[in-house]
């Protein structure tokens, strides 16, 4: 996506906006088939011939109307930790998201423990470990191959008995036994209540900007399975990609909460719709 607006200007230049075309580098923009729709519709709506300036201008004004004007920031409970549960495939920078908002929590003056939860992955245990003490925030472990759901458990409990304000727990994502997967992760969530009816009180699905069609899909699988409360968009850094934000918060009613830019602890942050339109367009 780009240099979207300046694509579709070029592609233009000097005719009318061509139907078919429109709609094709819409689709291709990631930003689904509804959303295409309601942006060519408004666009017919205005006359058969349309400029590829008042394209951007509807496109714009239409992705603006879905999008939340910012994110809802996370805000620590009274007397007891917030559990927030983080997931999504491997591969989409999951491990190192769960990090970077510990970080951004803790640079608030927040409290924060990591709950190294993808068992499945020695090597997601040995990564959250490391960012725990390259942050200075302890890490909750368990063995490789343990039960997720009981080390979920004990993170609250340690949390709680510490006043620590936030529980982030890092799951895991192997997509390619879905079943499994979304069984474990409703079990880590049930057990969670028993120490809270509201716990995980946060469920962030860590999606990355390259995947386009594919990030809805896997937004609706884990939406099913937890109810997500969020998206943390990764891999934002230059590619210009993001349309899938958009879809997601069309389709589904997932908004974005944070994007990650790059590879540093500080390279998170807040959603912010105008900046992130003129991010992606």
């Amino acid at each position: 996506m780009a240099g979207f607006f300046q694509s579709l200007i070029d592609r233009f230049r000097g005719r009318p906006v061509d139907w078919d075309e429109l709609e094709e580098m819409l689709l291709r923009a990631d930003l689904g088939v509804p959303m295409t729709m309601k942006i060519v519709k408004s666009l017919q709506e205005k006359g058969t011939s349309v400029t590829a300036e008042k394209a951007c201008e509807v496109a714009r004004e239409e992705i603006g109307q879905i999008l939340p004007l910012r994110s809802a920031p996370l805000r620590p409970l009274p007397a007891k930790p917030k559990a927030i549960l983080v997931v999504g495939v491997n591969g989409t920078g999951k491990t190192t998201s769960t990090a970077k908002l510990a970080h951004f929590l803790k640079s608030k003056r927040h409290t924060c423990l990591l709950a190294a939860a993808d068992t499945f992955r020695a090597a997601a245990i040995e990564q959250l470990e490391m960012w725990g003490g390259r942050l200075g925030i302890d890490v909750i472990k368990g063995q490789y191959g343990g039960d997720p759901a009981a080390l979920c458990y004990d993170a609250w409990a340690s949390a709680h008995k510490r006043n620590i304000e936030f529980v982030l727990c890092d799951t895991a994502g192997r997509l390619h036994t879905k079943d499994n997967l979304m069984q474990e992760l409703s079990k880590v969530k049930r057990t969670l209540a028993k120490h809270d009816a509201d716990a995980p009180h946060e469920r962030l699905l860590v999606v990355d900007a390259t995947t386009g069609g594919n990030a809805l899909v896997q937004a609706r699988e884990f939406h099913n399975a937890v109810g997500l409360t969020g998206i943390v968009l990764t891999k934002l850094d230059g590619s210009g990609k993001g349309g899938v934000a958009v879809a997601i918060q069309d389709e589904l009613g997932i908004p974005v909460r944070y994007l990650g830019t790059g590879e540093q602890p500080g390279d998170f942050a807040e959603f912010d719709r105008d900046s992130f339109i003129q991010r992606i367009l």
